[in-house]
Formats: C-alpha cells, sequence, structure tokens
C-alpha cells in the first residue's frame, strides 16, 4: 500500500521533470538527450516505491513513446531503456499496454520497420518478451499487434532479432494458449522462411518457435511444416538436430491431435535414435520410451491382452540389448503400414544424406515390429534388393542390418519362401544387380538361428548349389556373395550342415572355377576349410574322399555336352587338383570320364584344358593318381584311349596344340615311371611310332617334347627293344640334330647318347654296323658344329657310343681327323678309346 509520503513524492518529481520534458521538443539533439539522462536518473536509478514508479510511468508514458520516433538514435535508445526500467519495476505494467502495444506495432509491425538500428530494435523486441514476461495474459486483447509484430521481426535481417523474436513467439504462445491458436497460422510462414538460416544458432531458435506455433496451434498446420523439419535432421549442427529432436518429442507427447499425425512424427523421431552424437540418441530414447510409455496408458484396454500374456523376447536379445518397451512397439506396428512406402521411396533419393538416414530408420522399424515384419516381407525385400547395391557403404550397411533383423523376426519357411525364387532367377530381381538377392538371403541368414533354420537347411543347400545359382554369373559381386551365403550357413548351423556338406562343396568348387580373382580363391579354400572344420574332418582331402563319387558322379551326368566355354572342365580339374592324394581312389570312374572328354572328335580348346590338368597330376603321379599305386593297372586306358588318339596329326593350330598337350602328358608318364618297363615295351611300337611323327611338327615345342619323350622311353625301356625298334628310331633323331632351335638339337643328341646306352645283348653290331658306320659319320660331322655346345654334346655322345664299336669309331674319326684342320675334339675322342 502506498504511503502518504508515496503519495506526494510522485507528482514532486513529475514538477521537477516538467523543464526536462520541454527539453524534449528542443531541436538540439544533445538537449533531449540531456532531458532523457535526467528523466533516467530521477526516476528509474531513484530508490522510489514500486506505488510511485507507477504513477510516474502512467504520467511520462505518452511523453516517451513519442520519443522512440526521435531522429536521433542515442535519444531513442535512451527511451527504450526508460521504458524497459518502467515495465520492469512497476507492479501493474499492463497498465502500460493500450499506449505501448499500438506504438511498438507501429515501430515494428508496419510494412516497412521504421526503427533503422539493429541494436535497437533488439532493444524493443527484447522489451516486447520482457512484457510477455511480466503480462502475460494481459497481453491476449493484443493478440493482433503482437503478431504483427513478430511476422516482421522474425524476418528481420539481424540475426539477433530474430532469435530474440522466437523466444518471444514460445513465451506468447504458452502464456496465451487459449488465443494464441486463433493466429498461431500466421506466423508459420516467416518462422518457416528462417529455419534454414545460416547461423545455427537462428536455426535453433526458429525450430524450437516452430514446435511452440504448431503445439498451440488449431493442429491443422503440421503438414506445411514437417519437410523442413525432416530437413533440419540434416543439419551439420548438433544443436539443431537435437531441437527438432525435442521439438518433435514434445508434439508426440502433447500435440491434441498427435494421433492423426503418428505416422508423420514417428520417424522423425525414430531417425534421431541413429544420430552420430550420443547425447541426442540418448535424448530421443528418453523421449521415445515417454512416448511409448503415455500411449500404452492412454490404451490400457486395447492392450490388456498382451501386457498380461507377454511373449517372451525373441532371441535376439538373449546376448544384450534392450528390447523396446510395449507401446513403442505398439505404435510402430499400427503404422508400418503407412510408413514403408515413404522409406521405400526416399531409401532411392538422389542425395545420399536422405539414403542413409531412410535406411538407418528402416532399421530401427524393423527393430520394433520384430514379427509383424512377416506380412510386409515382400515390399521389404524389394527395398532391401535396391538397398543393398546402393553406392554409399553406410546404406548398404544399414541394409544388411535390416536384412539380419529379418532373419532374426521372420520364419525361415517365409522368408525363404519369397527369397529363393529371386536367387534362382535374379532376372526377377528389379534391382538389376544379379547378387542382390544372394547378398540380402546372406545376411537374412546371419540373422536367424540355428533351431529354426535346421529343419530347412536341404532347401537352402540344393538352392545354392543349382546350376542357375552357383553358375549364375562370373561377376566378382556374385561370387563374393555366394561365399558370404555359404558362410553364413556355416557360421549358424555349424555341425548340423553334415546333411548339405555335398551341395556347399560344389558351390565352393563353382566359385572357385569362375573365379577370376585370387582372393576369391583364398576366400573359398577358407571356407572348404570352414566346411571341414564343421564336420570334424581333419582336412580338405577326408572331405573329398567322403564326397568324390557323388562330385565325380554329378560331372559324369553332362559330360557329353560339354564345350571349352562349359565351367564343368574347370570344375573337374579343381576337384582333382584339390583332392590330392584321394584321386588316386577314384580311377575307375575318373579316368572313363577324361577318355570321354579327350575324344578327337571334341571340342579341342576343351581337351587341351583336360590334357594340362592331366599333365599336372601325372607329374606328381604318386601324391595324386597313383597314390594307391594302381595307376599301372590302366596304363592300357591312359596310353591307348586318353593319349596315343591325340598324338595323330591334324591341321589347325587348335590340333596342334592339343598334340603338344598330348605330348607333355606322354613325357610325364614316362618320365614319371608310373608304368611298369615290360608293359610299355608292350605298346613301344604304336608309341614310337607317334613319336617320331611328332618329331616333324612345326612346334618347337612339341618337338622338344618328343624328343624328351624318346628320351625317357630309352631309358625306361633299356635294353629291352628290338633291333628293328632301336634302328627305326636313330635316323630321326639324328634329323633333329640338325633343328633350327638348339634346345632341340642338345636334347635329340641327349637321346642318342641313351640310344647307345640302350644297345643290349641282342643288338648285333656286326649285322648292324652299316647303321652304327653312317651314325658314327653322321656325328663326327658335328665335331666342327659353329655352336660349341652342340660340339660338347656331340663328343659326349661318341664316348658312349665308343663303347659300342670302339674300333670302327677310331677308324671313322681318325679318317675325319685327316680333313679337319681342327682336331682337337677328335684327338680327345681317340684318347678316350684309347683309354678303353
Amino acid at each position: 500500500m502506498a504511503t502518504a509520503s508515496d503519495d506526494r513524492a510522485a507528482p514532486d518529481v513529475l514538477k521537477s521533470l516538467a523543464r526536462h520534458l520541454n527539453c524534449l521538443n528542443d531541436d538540439n539533439k544533445s538537449a533531449r538527450k540531456r532531458a532523457l539522462e535526467a528523466v533516467k536518473r530521477d526516476t528509474i536509478e531513484q530508490r522510489l516505491s514500486s506505488g510511485a514508479l507507477q504513477e510516474l510511468f502512467a504520467g511520462l508514458l505518452k511523453t516517451l513513446l513519442k520519443c522512440l520516433s526521435d531522429p536521433a538514435e542515442t535519444c531513442r535508445d535512451s527511451t527504450i531503456q526508460i521504458i524497459t526500467g518502467f515495465i520492469r519495476s512497476v507492479p501493474k505494467p499492463e497498465d502500460s499496454l493500450p499506449y505501448l502495444m499500438p506504438a511498438l506495432a507501429q515501430r515494428l509491425g508496419g510494412k516497412e520497420i521504421l526503427e533503422p538500428a539493429e541494436e535497437l530494435r533488439l532493444a524493443l523486441v527484447e522489451m516486447l518478451s520482457l512484457l510477455v514476461e511480466v503480462c502475460g495474459r494481459q497481453l491476449a486483447p493484443y493478440l493482433d499487434d503482437m503478431i504483427k509484430i513478430l511476422q516482421r521481426t522474425i524476418t528481420d535481417p539481424f540475426p539477433e532479432v530474430k532469435k530474440e523474436s522466437c523466444k518471444c513467439i514460445i513465451s506468447f504462445a504458452q502464456c496465451v494458449p487459449d488465443h494464441f491458436h486463433l493466429q498461431a497460422e500466421s506466423l508459420l510462414k516467416p518462422l518457416l522462411q528462417t529455419i534454414s538460416h545460416q547461423h545455427s544458432q537462428v536455426r535453433v531458435c526458429a525450430t524450437q518457435a516452430t514446435g511452440a506455433a504448431i503445439r498451440y496451434s488449431a493442429g491443422k498446420n503440421v503438414d506445411d511444416v514437417l519437410s523442413h523439419l525432416a530437413q533440419r535432421l540434416f543439419d551439420d549442427s548438433p544443436r539443431v538436430r537435437k531441437a527438432v529432436t525435442v521439438v518433435v518429442g514434445d508434439w508426440l507427447l502433447h500435440l491434441p491431435d498427435r494421433y492423426s499425425y503418428f505416422h508423420k512424427l514417428i520417424p522423425l523421431l525414430l531417425s534421431s535414435l541413429s544420430d552420430e552424437i550420443p547425447e541426442i540418441r540418448s535424448l530421443a530414447e528418453d523421449l521415445w520410451k515417454q512416448i511409448g510409455s503415455q500411449w500404452e496408458k492412454e490404451n490400457e484396454d486395447d492392450l490388456k491382452d498382451k501386457m498380461d500374456f507377454l511373449l517372451p523376447a525373441p532371441a535376439l536379445y538373449t546376448s544384450g540389448g534392450e528390447r523396446p518397451g510395449l507401446g513403442c512397439r505398439e505404435l510402430v506396428v499400427r503404422n508400418l503400414s503407412k510408413l514403408l512406402p515413404a522409406v521405400g521411396r526416399d531409401i532411392g533419393d538422389w542425395l545420399v544424406q536422405t539414403r542413409v538416414k531412410t535406411a538407418q530408420l528402416l532399421r530401427v522399424l524393423l527393430l520394433h515390429a520384430e514379427d509383424h515384419c512377416t506380412q510386409h516381407l515382400q515390399s521389404l525385400l524389394t527395398v532391401l534388393y535396391h538397398t543393398c547395391v546402393d553406392p554409399e557403404p553406410d546404406v548398404r550397411t544399414q541394409c544388411l542390418e535390416s536384412a539380419k533383423l529379418l532373419g532374426a523376426f521372420v520364419s525361415p519357411e517365409v522368408f525363404l519362401k519369397f527369397l529363393l525364387p529371386h536367387v534362382e532367377d535374379s532376372n526377377s530381381c528389379s534391382s538389376g544387380a544379379p547378387w542382390a538377392p544372394l547378398m540380402v538371403l546372406g545376411a537374412v541368414l546371419r540373422g536367424s538361428s540355428r533351431e529354426v533354420l535346421r529343419p530347412h537347411l536341404l532347401k537352402i543347400g540344393n538352392m545354392l548349389a543349382h546350376p542357375d545359382v552357383c553358375q549364375g554369373s562370373q561377376q566378382a559381386l556374385y561370387l563374393d556373395q555366394l561365399l558370404v551365403c555359404v558362410d553364413a550357413v556355416l557360421c549358424v548351423c555349424q555341425v548340423d550342415c553334415d546333411v548339405i556338406s555335398l551341395q556347399l562343396l560344389k558351390v565352393l568348387v563353382s566359385v572357385q572355377s569362375l573365379a577370376s580373382q585370387q582372393q576369391q580363391h583364398n576366400k573359398a579354400e577358407e571356407s572348404v576349410r570352414s566346411l571341414c572344420e564343421a564336420q570334424g574332418l581333419s582336412g580338405a582331402c577326408e572331405l573329398y574322399r567322403q564326397h568324390m563319387a557323388d562330385l565325380l558322379q554329378w560331372l559324369s551326368d553332362s559330360h557329353h555336352t560339354w564345350t571349352s566355354y562349359s565351367i564343368q572342365k574347370t570344375q573337374l580339374e579343381i576337384i582333382a587338383m584339390q583332392s590330392g592324394p584321394v584321386v588316386g581312389e577314384f580311377l575307375p570312374t575318373l579316368l572313363p570320364l577324361l577318355k570321354s572328354c579327350v575324344e578327337p572328335s571334341r571340342d579341342p580348346e576343351m581337351r587341351l584344358h583336360i590334357f594340362t590338368m592331366l599333365s599336372k597330376l601325372l607329374l606328381d603321379a604318386s601324391n595324386t593318381l597313383d597314390s594307391q599305386g594302381g595307376f599301372g593297372e590302366y596304363m592300357e586306358m591312359v596310353l591307348q584311349d586318353l593319349l596315343l588318339p591325340n598324338l595323330v596329326w591334324r591341321s589347325g593350330r587348335s590340333a596342334a596344340a592339343v598334340r603338344t598337350a598330348a605330348l607333355s602328358c606322354l613325357l610325364a608318364v614316362l618320365h614319371g615311371a608310373a608304368f611298369p618297363a615290360e608293359r610299355i615295351v608292350s605298346v613301344e611300337e604304336t608309341l614310337s611310332t607317334q613319336l617320331i611323327s611328332a618329331l616333324e611338327e612345326d612346334s618347337k615345342l612339341a618337338r622338344l617334347l618328343a624328343c624328351r619323350s624318346l628320351h625317357s622311353l630309352l631309358k625306361l625301356t633299356t635294353q629291352q627293344l628290338s633291333t628293328d625298334s632301336l634302328n627305326k628310331i636313330y635316323p630321326e633323331l639324328l634329323k633333329r640334330v640338325d633343328d633350327s632351335s638348339e634346345d632341340v638339337r642338345l636334347e635329340a643328341l641327349k637321346s642318342l647318347s641313351t640310344w647307345f646306352s640302350s644297345l643290349g645283348k641282342n643288338y648285333d653290331t656286326h649285322s648292324c654296323r652299316p647303321h652304327l658306320e653312317f651314325l658314327f659319320q653322321q656325328l663326327l660331322l658335328y665335331m666342327d658344329d659353329p655352336d660349341t655346345k652342340v660340339q660338347d654334346s656331340v663328343l659326349e655322345v661318341l664316348k658312349v657310343a665308343s663303347a659300342v664299336d670302339g674300333g670302327l669309331l677310331q677308324q671313322q674319326t681318325e679318317a675325319v681327323r685327316e680333313k679337319q684342320r681342327s682336331s682337337k675334339n677328335c684327338d680327345k675322342l681317340l684318347q678316350h678309346i684309347h683309354s678303353l
């Protein structure tokens, strides 16, 4: 209550201020400034009672409001400070509103803002915020003026004015909610213009103000705002993203018509659960739990059965992790059919950020939907097919995480029904990438459990081993995903995989057959080792021993149709080479298969491939084909059916290449001594005939191999060949000493050396003297060859020959020495003969 002295104080102060108030109309700026400072000093800076200040404010207000239009900025600044001081100090600031609000509306709310100084505009808006704070509901009659002012100041060029205006909107909406909704809509346009301002703090304030404007509005403009808020979720500033999270959470908790907008607001909040900032994730989790709990209480009757008979948590949570509450899960489930189409659209957006956010949201939605994903499985798989081929790694990662959740929540019987047709026929998948269904399948299998997959293993194994799948493409990405599927089955089902061990091995063999990168070969071999470990086998050999009969039968079923383009020929090579000694246990099945593949009527390039493989096996016969010591029993088949028919001359480069490959195999057979000498002698005539013919090949390599093969044949059958056979061989070898290739010449000389060594007791040197005489004469001619290597080799051959008929050789050598100028090598030879 005001005292008598207070009543007298106000009039006295007004009297004392009369002279200063008159000076406010002075033309001199300094005089006006001094007058305002005097008013400030004698009023708000004095320790006057609130009653006195109230009376003074009423008496001075109209005069002060005129000063707001003073041309001098300093005078306007002082005026604002005085008015603000009075508002803060008087007990009834609302009494000033009838005069103050129109004045503020004039200064700030016109089409053109009259206050040019941005600092003073800020001070005026701060004054407005103070009025909202101290007057509260008393401002309701001035709603139009407030809205008019705020519409202009929100878009003010000065960022600080924007921020203060947004704060003022929030306070005003909270003070007069019953009236604010009538005009709230008119603030949205300027707010949405400001929400993308370059200053992050302005964006924060605009987001918060938009949240308040919508919450206290009639709720009809939520749709107009959503796209702008969604865009702020991609903001670089964590503070902006946090503000969006708070606003959306508040709407979901308090918006009167929130049930109508659940399907539009839930994605915005759930997107924050994947934010990179832990604080925002934690905030979103807390808000989401509150929303779920509130919805659960509001719908308690509908959820009574589910709350009373809660099903056990999925196996996904047995190893840790917090399961979303019932209310949260139900909210997602009931809105999933509306959410998924939008997710499907946005996940294909041209902006990487949008695709990443949408992929993260999809994972969160599936985590909440749990087994309710089943009814949307087809559309979900379509989305995942497209997402898993996205060029952005983060999108693909989230896609695979979503696929794992499908494996955890959906029954294999259901997901296999939808997935397998697309895996078998990749053209039916609209993503355009044949590996997309395999990629999704691998992730789904990873997310599933051993118990639920066990009954379906045969179906999975047979599908993966189907030719259209395991041989569906040579693309590296496709083969990688095949390996991922195999590894997923092995990882999840472990020892249970023994029922599909054969099918998985077929897949791994096929991958190695198609792979063009060594890295993929290594991965496949690693998967083979994992398959062995799952079954408790000691190594790959044991695995192949277990399945070799089936693998060979698998290949035999189609071998009549093989061509140079058939993958089966490479599969056969992989199986034969990796099985090691096991291949020697299955010769009765393997050799007929090889025989069919190398028939002269078959594709030359395919035969070339088979012979190359066979030569590798023969070079290590003791550890492959002859591991059981039984390869010798198949000599006739190997020589008569596999090799010799392919040594017969045919025109064409391909045929020549096949003959060279067959010669390589024959050399490996003879060099490895896999067959007994007695049995070789039985086919010597045919064999030597073909080898002699091969000495005339155009290919240097073929001639070299033929020489080496004859060398091995002579060495293997030492002193067992007939005189006729021996006399048939040496002239052809002698011809090769004149070969254009030095390697062939030297190899021919080695063979002649072996020829002399192989002359046994049955070789009658007397009756065969003409042959020896001719041979010595021809060899002695090369003692003067330009190539010293040839000279040295000839000398060594003749040294061996001296043991056959030294007298004849001495006679021939002395005759040659008399004719040759250089007799160095002849002297060496004669010296050797004399020493015998």
